[in-house]
């Protein structure tokens, strides 16, 4: 069964190595690992972890392997399910390259797994969604933003958020969290501009 698990790690060497070890102590096999974000302040490093658990291991058990290695720390962990591919930014944009013509939707249908959200959205300031994923709550409203960033809500769950053009908007959503970092809302901004760009030019 593939779960995705974000950890936070000290950013020295061998750091992820140690984690690697502790998840296949504990059940876990590893098939992709992706840098989410490198905080030199602090010196942690944040990484995507795409791994399959064996049949009877719980992922309890991979997340008390990690965090009882010295300044590890397990953000979440989550089933994962869109087929244990993880789809990076340039893949994204290959992918929008494709189809300029349908480039704005594309990006729509891409967000959920290039970002580990449950759902994205275009919400337009007159006609409200015009395009979504499954799981996107159909009452959306428009609101006014510019660069990607956080939305508040009014619940546990998690919005971003970046103007797509004069008259939409793009919304990402998790259920209950994480919050997305400040690494992820610079890549949405990027894609977001990218998408506009590539539908412009079809």
């Amino acid at each position: 069964m593939p779960f995705l698990l974000r950890v936070e790690l000290p950013d020295v060497p061998g750091s992820l190595g140690r984690v690697a070890s502790a998840i296949g102590e504990a059940g876990g096999d590893i098939e992709a690992i992706e840098i989410v974000e490198k905080r030199h302040d602090d010196g942690v490093a944040v990484d995507d972890v795409l791994l399959e658990v064996a049949p009877g291991t719980m992922p309890d058990s991979i997340v008390s392997a990690c965090t009882a290695l010295d300044g590890v720390q397990v953000v979440w962990i989550s089933r994962y399910a869109a087929g244990g591919n993880l789809i990076l930014d340039l893949e994204a944009v290959e992918e929008l390259t494709a189809d300029p013509a349908g480039a704005l939707d594309k990006l729509i249908d891409l967000l959920p797994v290039t970002f580990r959200a449950e759902w994205a959205a275009r919400v337009h300031d007159q006609d409200g969604v015009v395009h979504a994923t499954n799981g996107a709550p159909p009452d959306l409203a428009f609101t006014s933003i510019g660069k990607a960033t956080r939305v508040p809500t009014d619940d546990d769950n998690v919005h971003v958020g970046a103007r797509l053009n004069k008259h939409e908007i793009v919304l990402i959503g998790r259920r209950g969290g994480p919050e997305f970092l400040d690494s992820e809302l610079a890549r949405l901004g990027h894609l977001v501009a990218l998408a506009m760009s590539i539908a412009r030019a079809g």
